[in-house]
């Protein structure tokens, strides 16, 4: 049924081949007249789109339409579809078929049209019925106490056989004749739909792989000064070759074309993943990576026997992604082009807020329980009883049982980040496609791996948050400094930024500011870029599990020798100690012991990242071992070479990827090192990115010796900003914006920039800028009219007396002063009214008091030695549970001081689960472990501090 069409009561639509163009129109103008609250999509409407489409009529349609209106309706069908046209006959032994069914017989006789037989199936069988039930209560936003008619009177909806078929309709076989005939008439595959990707069109009359090789060429030229070394123009050669044989040509043209764009937009974009593998790409000035110099394999991103498209993502500014987005759009036509689906799914938090809704189960309730729950897996008894609630409550088991049901069923479509697809015709008559929810775009109803089955072209416009703090942070120093730095004329041999990375002081530092890489930056000791590159790479998921940090770090700290399981391996081998890291280097291990063709071993990539399929890995192990054999060598060491493989199969990282992120991750590091203050303030003004709140990296600027300068309507701007400061670290003082208020929008914030000095009084202010009496009220709470008011609670108090134009009370008396916040209040009032506070961590205000009971803060914790018993307090900033830890949780605690990591073993937090999942102070208790001077608490005991009055509950960043 074709549910997003009004018609949908009256027609099913199927189709052969020739009409799945149709159908894909038909849906699609059908989306965008609901969406825009147009009129219904009329029956001669979908008789314009009838080519290659069986019509049917369902019974529930005699039910609704009055006998004039489906004589009309008949006639305008018979006429469109003729034999194409039929009336449905259900049998689900409900009290309304006999009627309907007698009315459908009387109009296919006195019309001519054939009947046929069909179920209405929602289900695969009858247990799934109660899952059918919420799902429809869901779909219609209604509680199962007042669902109406919205849910079926029987059981008689699941898949049945066709024997079963046949015995409902024994006395019709004309019917049942006319169900297989449609069947077999719309055999239909979405593999035999034909994609062609738009060609590229330029100003030149040459071929587009011409117009290839000279930009390429040109580019080549640029990269290397004008003298491109010999291997470059081989390589150039050979995948210039390899693309026209496959017929890409264009889709390079088009990744080219979209970075020239934003190079002239000044647009800071780079590409990244395997296309940085590719010559032609660098050249095209794509990606930054040259593939030659880093000895990358160019069949992990194209090969001959791969048969897919190339997967090129473009990671963009992330503030300015609808700028590229939208030019796009303009370029090739919106009829042309389109943004991918992804279909989000259920995880057990929104299954329990839908499903409980729809079993009236009060929202507070639900609130508690999901407090309990991780992101992922499903909810247990015991997790009912610590949100104190009883488990063996009839409504409490139907909750668990249909929310695990529906876990990983879809729930909605969204927008894939950047995923855009293109078409050489109507983009529409290939894929159903809708208007998004966000203005200007369009969506087409196909996710990722839709695309990839169907050997459609994706292009990934990505949005980077690092992107856009490095720009503006390039900005900032230009401005306050002279100096124009760019990510290519960054040194990079800098000491001091290596002593910082191995000191592990990377908070927002993308991609090494993780508790897990700053546990590794220590034992890692970067002392080039290219450690970065195996840094970002080794702290995965899995390489601890694969078993191969532990041999890579002691080869690096010439605890261990360095040695190859063969002398051929030391070439694939070499770069990381003989230990294989990356996905590359897999590939190249089957290439050079076992002869894999590039084809062969880009499957065994495949393979390896279909690791749940276990089966898929293993149909490979005959084929590496005999042929090793084969080679020469023992059969004992090819098993040992499998067993590698299959151990590093899941956890396996693309060294061009990561090459890619370690060149963002190197400047964001030297911008921090050099520059502290523009680095806090535009990642500040980046945000939300990155894994900590602006709290933590406001603390993080204060500890590195920059002075933090609170809000003011005199010196703020919307943005956070850099001013001199003798007394700060660099020279440069950070400002806090006005951003940061919570309430305040873009257009307030930008109407106080505008008067700034100018105002000498509060009221002045409201009426100067026109911002409402609210916003002044949230200005009074932030502290940031300090300069029109003893106070804050003064400047409240004038704030509320302020009369507006409708407003008849009497002005109240501004001459009324209040007594001051102490620095403890006034911490307290910056968090809750903006997050953040120029006064210091709140923790500091309580550090005698904390002090007088025996508790130390995080500096003297991570100075402590191996072995130490500690008891702790600190603020909860992160929470992580990662799937793959054996269920053990790390947490990281924050004081004024610095971070305190801890490790929850399962038995200790499942003990202390409510305290250790919902408080936001935290009081710890355990032993230190400290190697490599990488320290971590493991936790055995867990309590609520007491006596912090003012504390509030500051949430955490959590990732589980």
């Amino acid at each position: 049924k074709i549910q997003i069409l009004p018609v949908s009561s009256i027609l099913l639509l199927v189709c052969n081949l020739q009409g799945y163009a149709s159908l894909c129109s038909l849906i699609t103008l059908g989306r965008r007249r609901c969406e825009k609250g147009e009129s219904e999509v009329t029956l001669e409407e979908c008789c314009l789109h009838s080519e290659g489409l069986y019509a049917i009529w369902l019974p529930e349609s005699m039910a609704v339409l009055q006998e004039r209106e489906d004589t009309g309706h008949l006639k305008i069908m018979k006429q469109a579809f003729g034999n194409r046209f039929f009336m449905m006959i259900c049998r689900h032994k409900e009290a309304k078929d006999p009627i309907l069914e007698n009315r459908i017989r009387n109009h296919a006789k006195r019309y001519g049209i054939r009947t046929v037989a069909g179920q209405e199936i929602l289900y695969h069988c009858t247990s799934h019925r109660p899952v059918q039930d919420v799902l429809s209560c869901i779909r219609h936003r209604r509680s199962l106490s007042n669902c109406e008619n919205l849910l079926k009177p029987n059981a008689l909806h699941e898949l049945i056989g066709a024997d079963e078929f046949l015995n409902i309709f024994d006395d019709d076989p004309a019917s049942v004749q006319a169900t297989v005939e449609i069947a077999r008439n719309c055999s239909f595959r979405l593999e035999d739909v034909r994609y062609i990707y738009p060609e590229e069109i330029h100003s030149d009359r040459i071929s587009v792989v011409e117009y290839l090789r000279e930009l390429t060429h040109r580019g080549a030229l640029q990269r290397y000064s004008g003298r491109p070394p010999e291997a470059i123009s081989k390589q150039i050669e050979r995948e210039l070759q390899l693309i026209e044989e496959l017929e890409y040509a264009s889709h390079f043209l088009t990744m080219h074309r979209i970075v020239e764009w934003c190079k002239q937009q000044d647009i800071m974009c780079q590409g990244r993943g395997s296309a940085a593998n590719s010559a032609v790409c660098f050249c095209l000035g794509i990606t930054q990576i040259d593939p030659i110099d880093m000895d990358l394999l160019f069949e992990r991103f194209l090969s001959r026997e791969r048969d897919a498209p190339p997967d090129i993502d473009l990671d963009i500014e992330h503030e300015r992604r609808e700028e590229v987005i939208q030019h796009v759009y303009d370029a090739y036509g919106r009829d042309r082009a389109a943004m991918v689906a992804v279909v989000i799914r259920y995880r057990i938090r929104s299954a329990i807020r839908d499903v409980g809704t729809v079993l009236d189960i009060p929202a507070s309730e639900l609130q508690r329980l999901s407090k309990q729950l991780n992101s992922y897996g499903s909810i247990a008894p015991d997790d009912f009883v610590r949100a104190g609630l009883d488990p063996s409550l009839r409504t409490h088991c139907l909750l668990a049982e249909l929310s695990n049901a529906i876990i990983d069923f879809p729930r909605h479509l969204s927008i894939h980040p950047g995923g855009f697809v293109f078409t050489t015709g109507p983009i529409h008559e290939v894929i159903p496609v809708e208007n998004a929810t966000m203005p200007n775009r369009t969506v087409i109803q196909w996710e990722k791996d839709d695309i990839e089955a169907m050997k459609i072209f994706k292009v990934d416009l990505l949005g980077l948050g690092a992107l856009t703090q490095l720009h503006r942070c390039f900005e900032l120093i230009s401005q306050h400094r002279g100096i124009d730095l760019t990510m290519n004329s960054i040194p990079t041999d800098d000491e001091q930024v290596f002593a910082m990375l191995q000191k592990a002081d990377t908070t927002g530092v993308f991609q090494i500011e993780s508790r897990a890489q700053m546990s590794m930056l220590p034992r890692l000791k970067p002392e080039q870029w290219y450690d970065l590159v195996v840094q970002i790479a080794i702290v995965r998921p899995g390489p601890i599990s694969g078993g191969m940090v532990h041999p890579y770090l002691r080869r690096r700290a010439g605890e261990e020798a360095v040695e190859y399981p063969h002398p051929c391996l030391a070439s694939v081998l070499g770069k990381t100690l003989g230990i294989p890291i990356f996905q590359e280097q897999v590939i190249k291990l089957a290439m050079t012991v076992a002869d894999y063709q590039p084809g062969e071993a880009d499957q065994l990539r495949r393979d390896m990242a279909a690791w749940r399929r276990v089966d898929r890995l293993e149909r490979h192990r005959e084929k590496l071992v005999s042929r090793m054999v084969a080679k020469g060598i023992k059969q004992k060491f090819a098993e040992q070479v499998f067993d590698q493989i299959r151990g590093f199969g899941e956890y396996g990282f693309p060294e061009s990827h990561s090459a890619s992120f370690a060149l963002i991750a190197y400047a964001a590091s030297y911008l921090k090192c050099h520059y502290p203050a523009e680095f806090a303030c535009s990642l500040l003004n980046s945000q939300p990115m990155g894994f900590y709140s602006p709290s933590t990296i406001v603390e993080d600027t204060r500890r590195h010796g920059v002075r933090i300068l609170p809000i003011d309507v005199h010196f703020s701007r919307r943005d956070c900003t850099v001013e001199p400061c003798r007394e700060s670290t660099g020279g440069y003082a950070l400002r806090i914006g006005l951003r940061y208020v919570k309430g305040i929008n873009n257009k307030e914030a930008k109407s106080l920039e505008s008067t700034q000095i100018a105002v000498q009084s509060i009221e002045e202010l409201m009426h100067e800028t026109g911002i409402s009496k609210a916003t002044v009220k949230k200005l009074a709470e932030a502290g940031a009219l300090r300069g029109l008011a003893a106070n804050r609670r003064t400047a409240l108090w004038m704030a509320h007396g302020i009369r507006t134009r409708k407003e008849i009370l009497p002005t109240l008396e501004n001459s009324t002063e209040f007594r001051s916040l102490s620095l403890e209040e006034s911490t307290a009032w910056d968090y809750r009214s903006t997050g953040v506070s120029s006064n210091g961590h709140m923790l500091q205000h309580y550090r005698e008091q904390l002090r007088a009971q025996g508790l130390p803060d995080a500096k003297t914790v991570n100075n402590m030695p191996d072995g130490r018993r500690v008891r702790f307090v600190g603020a909860v900033i992160c929470r992580q549970r990662p799937a793959n830890a054996s269920s053990v949780v790390f947490m990281t605690l924050e004081d004024e001081t610095g971070f305190v990591n801890t490790v929850f073993w399962p038995r200790c937090f499942e003990r202390y689960s409510t305290l250790a999942k919902t408080l936001s102070l935290l009081g710890v208790e355990g032993t230190l472990q400290v190697a490599s001077n990488v320290v971590h608490l493991i936790v055995d005991h867990v309590w609520k501090p007491t006596d912090f009055s003012l504390w509030k509950d500051f949430r955490s960043r959590n990732f589980h």
